[in-house]
């Protein structure tokens, strides 16, 4: 692992490189992870980066990549600036950083990204309650990336009627302008496609539990995240523990940690796993996911647990 000092367009950042994968994580605004490539893939840079002369949406700059809110989704609460410098502690295998107390909430943002293998990083999102009073949310980490490419969700393992498997195992969430008619879904036994080429207006859905596991493909490389789900906990979103959203010019993969109510003082914390893989099928098939990628996946979670 290397972890060296960087610009990102004209703040400073930081690089942490391993021999296969590559990210860079600002230290002047966010706290934000702002690129991420594979060193053996064509794809370059697999996040989103919004242009340099983006303008605020409610008074947020999206930038892109990788951010930590806090749901339920809210014009205000969610879209609190985070524009200024970080405090950052250097780790044995990456790095630490916390923002300044969002002014509106009360509430600390702090991220911390380690290296576990050369195709692995683990990545820590915390939010503290520096108010005065209890406030109830959930950590809510979404991943902006690049369109052109098929998302994949996968779903729980099927069941048997005949052998007595009466129950439901998960609920899919669909927001409002949802249309599951649009050729952006791409149903199939074991997983729901998202081809983000063909979403022509904003497209969202949840589901409330699932193998814990969504990936992206984008021009033969793989990014996958991982975040263990916890039965029983309560979600936001009519219990979603996982989302994801596109509209067409990009999409997010989005995993979100059980509601808490934080009394002044408490943090609550959300974990996700990152590996990224080159060569896999485009996950556009039955044969593609349950050939190539599930067991690349399966097998690189039973490495890292």
């Amino acid at each position: 692992m290397k972890l060296s000092k960087t610009e990102y367009r004209g703040g400073g950042a930081l690089k942490l490189a391993t021999r296969a994968l590559e990210l860079v994580i600002t230290t002047d605004v966010g706290p934000r992870v702002s690129s991420f490539r594979s060193l053996r893939g064509k794809a370059g840079n697999l996040f989103l980066e919004m242009p340099a002369d983006e303008q605020r949406y409610h008074g947020f700059f999206l930038r892109g990549g990788h951010r930590l809110w806090h749901a339920p989704e809210d014009i205000v609460r969610s879209y609190q600036p985070d524009d200024d410098p970080l405090t950052v502690k250097p780790l044995a295998k990456g790095v630490a950083l916390s923002a300044p107390v969002e002014e509106m909430t009360g509430l600390q943002k702090g991220l911390k990204v380690e290296v576990l293998g050369d195709r692995a990083i683990k990545v820590t999102h915390t939010l503290t309650n520096r108010g005065l009073w209890p406030v109830e949310c959930a950590p809510w980490a979404l991943t902006m990336f690049r369109a052109g490419g098929h998302a994949v969700l996968p779903l729980m393992p099927k069941g048997d009627h005949a052998r007595g498997d009466l129950l439901p195992t998960y609920a899919l969430v669909p927001w409002t302008f949802t249309d599951l008619a649009l050729p952006v879904w791409q149903p199939h036994r074991d997983f729901i496609g998202v081809n983000v080429a063909k979403a022509k207006q904003a497209q969202k859905l949840g589901i409330t539990n699932y193998p814990g596991w969504a990936a992206y493909w984008l021009e033969g490389t793989t990014f996958v995240k991982y975040s263990s789900v916890i039965a029983g906990a309560k979600y936001p979103d009519l219990g979603s523990c996982f989302e994801l959203f596109t509209n067409g010019a990009m999409i997010e993969l989005e995993t979100l940690g059980p509601l808490a109510t934080l009394a002044p003082g408490r943090t609550t914390s959300h974990v996700e796993y990152w590996g990224v893989f080159d060569g896999l099928s485009k996950p556009t098939t039955d044969a593609a996911f349950t050939k190539s990628l599930a067991p690349t996946v399966n097998a690189w979670l039973k490495k890292l647990r």
